[in-house]
């Protein structure tokens, strides 16, 4: 099977065209909680998309980095899936690496990181992951997710064939 080579766009100018770096705890990996549900749908997206904890060597089968350093060259936007008291090597570690953006989730985002990168030159883009996926229609928990109802104007990205989904 060949594979798909569509490009969407994401919030901001971003795209799925884009490598990203998925940063969390092997808690919220382990646990399938945000930072994990971020990393898999943007696997689901076609994305290059690497996950990024500490104490954790291995996720669903993909290695896991344990610093967003270890990832240079390699990645083009940080997401953090972590609160701002746990980030706070983010925008050097994210120069280091060769980041040019950092896409903030939601309650990930303070005034003085968008000072830091704003003296660092990088770009910083708001918004949940999730906003952009697809929820099947047949499935009617969607309308418990606030994802579904922030999201409901944003550009969508189809998933890819023969998903979980």
């Amino acid at each position: 099977m060949a594979r798909e080579n569509n490009f969407y766009p994401l919030a901001e100018g971003l795209s799925t065209q884009d490598s990203f770096a998925v940063l969390g705890d092997a808690q919220k990996f382990q646990k399938h909680k945000h930072a994990w549900k971020v990393w898999r749908a943007l696997k689901d997206f076609r994305c290059v998309v690497y996950p990024v904890a500490e104490g954790l060597s291995r996720i669903d089968g993909s290695k896991v980095y344990s610093n967003l350093v270890q990832l240079t060259d390699k990645v083009t936007v940080a997401v953090p899936c972590l609160l701002p008291e746990r980030l706070k090597s983010l925008v050097p570690d994210a120069v280091s690496a060769g980041c040019s953006k950092i896409w903030f989730q939601e309650q990930t985002w303070t005034r003085e990181l968008q000072q830091e990168c704003d003296s660092a030159g990088i770009e910083v883009i708001r918004g949940c992951v999730l906003r952009h996926r697809l929820y099947p229609s047949k499935i009617s928990l969607r309308y418990l997710s606030p994802c579904y109802w922030h999201g409901l104007r944003d550009v969508k990205v189809p998933m890819k064939r023969f998903s979980r989904y």
